[in-house]
């Protein structure tokens, strides 16, 4: 495969960027318990955007994995998830707030640490948002790549520390010119004392064209019929 762009995400590090159709994206986790939170937009009209309950309600799951799609809002795929040595990644636990990070790792300010500072996920989407000429109404829930939440029968969530191995990695595949917003930073419920500094590696790679074989647009019916929604809309461009 041809590598086209690759990219170290620090500890805390925030990114966006347009990223065409037909592209892999592979994630690395260079540490334990790694988590990037992630967000994507239609790049040509980012009203349409990642839709977290059609996602997982058409797709009869609370979490994701390789066959899996990320459904947009219009019933169109996003991109779909082609590699994953994990077989789980959180879709519902959500990013962390100012104030969360604050009260589990201590205060602290870019005044007084400047780039040591300890980031969270919701200053880091709106910041990215702004740049893109959007604004903090356009947030919406994000896919936590690397983390592993799963639900007891009572309601409460659980976050599974250990779930992720340095080294683990997960590949998407854009269906659609999207804009990915990313954010390197802790799962809202992973229990560390100390917040958690994994360094992931993040690549974009041509993608071979996609079929009526592929493991993804065969995963469900549901999954068939949005990536015939794609289809169309990308014909009629």
């Amino acid at each position: 495969m041809e590598k086209i762009w690759s990219k170290q995400l620090k500890p805390g590090e925030k990114w966006s960027g347009n990223i065409g159709r037909g592209k892999y994206i592979h994630f690395k986790a260079l540490g334990e318990d790694a988590n990037v939170s992630v967000l994507l937009y239609n790049m040509r009209d980012t009203s349409e955007r990642y839709n977290m309950p059609d996602s997982l309600k058409a797709q009869y799951t609370a979490h994701l994995t390789r066959g899996n799609v990320l459904m947009s809002d219009n019933g169109r795929v996003l991109a779909s998830i082609v590699e994953d040595s994990l077989g789980w990644h959180d879709a519902i636990a959500g990013y962390t707030t100012r104030a969360m990070t604050d009260e589990k790792y201590g205060r602290t300010t870019y005044q007084e640490m400047r780039n040591d500072w300890l980031r969270c996920g919701e200053e880091n989407f709106r910041i990215e948002l702004v740049r893109n000429d959007m604004s903090p109404r356009d947030l919406v829930p994000c896919v936590n790549l690397f983390s592993k939440v799963y639900v007891e029968e009572d309601g409460s969530m659980h976050y599974e520390s250990g779930h992720c191995q340095a080294g683990a990695t997960v590949t998407l595949r854009t269906e659609m010119d999207i804009l990915l917003i990313v954010s390197n930073t802790p799962n809202p419920l992973n229990p560390a004392a100390l917040y958690p500094a994994v360094p992931v590696t993040m690549e974009v790679y041509k993608a071979p064209k996609v079929d009526l074989t592929d493991e993804c647009v065969n995963y469900r019916p549901e999954n068939y019929r949005a990536f015939e929604n794609t289809w169309d809309y990308i014909n009629l461009l």
